[in-house]
């Protein structure tokens, strides 16, 4: 009777993780670049008390064995990196990858953090920053005179500044991408870090060996 209440509590224990899995998903519904959540389960060790193919006379065997199972576990709260739908706004920072990759942030302990929000704003020296006010990387700075940006598909970031007819080039985002997307380390904030599951990032510009396209005056939505 004790070995049973033991093993029901595993399976209740495991199903409200999983309930707080779905939960967070639903939370997050209107977060732009959220991935959500996926629980992974597993069953715990079994005990033995007949060894299946175990000798019940000289020439017979047991076709099935007596295992006693001991219950269930979560072993990942895995993200899922699909692509999220991409939603028009008018806002010349909002940008979306269209694909494969994440942008690249600069936290203020000076590591690199990566992330699918791309709803970029402009800092008091033209820098261009997360909400948070982290720094895009590579830096890129809008000159203080700039009546519009251009920024296309293939990170190249273009303003027309006043008195002039010809647009000024100010950079080129660059994407990073991991071999496996599923180990990074999400850190809250619409951040993740590089971890030893995910692998080294993997920089380009946008379009360049795999990685997705940029699409201005757009954002991501939670998938």
């Amino acid at each position: 009777m004790t070995s049973a209440l033991w093993i029901a509590k595993t399976g209740l224990d495991a199903q409200q993780m999983r309930m707080s899995v779905i939960t967070n998903n639903l939370a997050n519904v209107s977060t732009t670049g959220f991935k959500r959540g996926r629980a992974q389960f597993e069953d715990l060790l079994y005990q033995n008390v007949r060894q299946v193919g175990g000798q019940t006379s000289q020439n017979t065997t047991l076709p099935s064995g007596l295992s006693l199972g001991a219950g269930v576990r979560i072993t990942s709260t895995a993200k899922i990196f699909t692509q999220g739908n991409l939603t028009q706004t008018g806002n010349a920072l909002d940008l979306a990858i269209n694909g494969r990759g994440f942008f690249q942030v600069l936290l203020p302990d000076g590591t690199t953090a990566y992330t699918r929000a791309g709803a970029f704003q402009v800092n008091a020296d033209g820098q261009v920053v997360t909400p948070n006010g982290y720094l895009l990387q590579p830096e890129i700075t809008i000159p203080a005179n700039s009546q519009s940006i251009t920024v296309g598909s293939d990170g190249t970031v273009n303003v027309q500044i006043a008195g002039q007819t010809t647009a000024t080039a100010v950079g080129t985002l660059q994407i990073a991408d991991f071999i496996n997307p599923a180990g990074l380390q999400a850190i809250g904030g619409n951040l993740f870090m590089e971890s030893t599951a995910s692998g080294a990032a993997q920089t380009g510009n946008p379009g360049a060996t795999g990685l997705g396209l940029i699409a201005q005056c757009s954002l991501e939505t939670s998938n």
